[in-house]
Parts: C-alpha cells; structure tokens; sequence
C-alpha cells in the first residue's frame, strides 16, 4: 500500500475517532485488523504490547507502526498527518468557541464519552476472543485488568 493510502484511512479515522488512546486502539483494531485485515490479531496485540511499554499514548505509537508497515518511512508520516490534523483543527476551533463561553453546559460532551466507552467495550471482546484461549490466559487478562 502506498502512503496516499495510508493517508486517507488514517485521516477518516482522525476525523471519526475520539475517546483518548485506549478508545482509539478500539477504532484501529476494528479497521486495520477487522475491515482492511492490514494485520493479524497476534501482530495487532504484540504492537498494543510494545506501544504500552514505551513512553507516550499508545494509540500514535500503533498508528505509526501501522503506516510504517503499510507504506514505509512515508506511510508512518502520512499515518500521523492523516490522524492528528483533524484533530488539532477541532482543538482549535473548539478551543475558540469555549474561550468564549459558547459550549457551556454542551450534553453532547457526555455522548461523546459514552460512544468511546462503547468503542473500547468492542475492541476488549474482540481481542478477548482472538487472544484469550485457555485458562492461564484468561487468568492473566484479568489480573492485568
């Protein structure tokens, strides 16, 4: 795949995807390893794995892994632009808009927080099932919980 590409999928989710990281991991798994199949079950939980070991959100650490894997050095970029542009434009825009008292007391806030909650629900099942199959495992999953 090519960094165009890798672009695209990412700034869809960039405009699609809020919640935080772990909401975000949610989002990813469901479109790099359910919808595009960009990476296994394994390959997607060894690169949760290590991006919560490293300093740093997770979910930007994964997104670039992805596109470096998707599209090389250029792909990793296009991943991080795509991803964090929408973003940082709603930031300022809202940013804007909440300086001057315009939001208070918005109730579309708490939707937001529930739909993300939703999102990490699924991607917790998801790999639950993929990743989860014996009772030792099982064990270990929810002691790390």
């Amino acid at each position: 795949m090519r960094a165009l590409e890798v672009f695209t999928v990412f700034l869809r989710l960039g405009l699609s995807s809020f919640g935080g990281p772990v909401a975000h991991l949610g989002f990813f798994r469901a479109e790099f390893v359910g919808r595009r199949a960009w990476l296994s079950d394994a390959e997607y939980a060894e690169l949760v794995a290590v991006a919560n070991f490293l300093p740093g959100p997770s979910s930007s650490q994964v997104g670039l892994a992805v596109g470096l894997h998707g599209g090389g050095g250029g792909g990793a970029g296009a991943a991080w632009l795509g991803f964090t542009l929408p973003s940082a434009l709603l930031m300022a825009l809202l940013g804007g808009t909440l300086a001057g008292g315009a939001a208070d007391g918005a109730g579309w806030v708490q939707g937001v927080k529930l739909a993300a909650a939703a999102v990490v629900a699924q991607a917790v099942a998801g790999m639950w099932g993929a990743l989860v199959t014996d009772r030792v495992r099982s064990g270990l999953a929810l002691g790390a919980a």
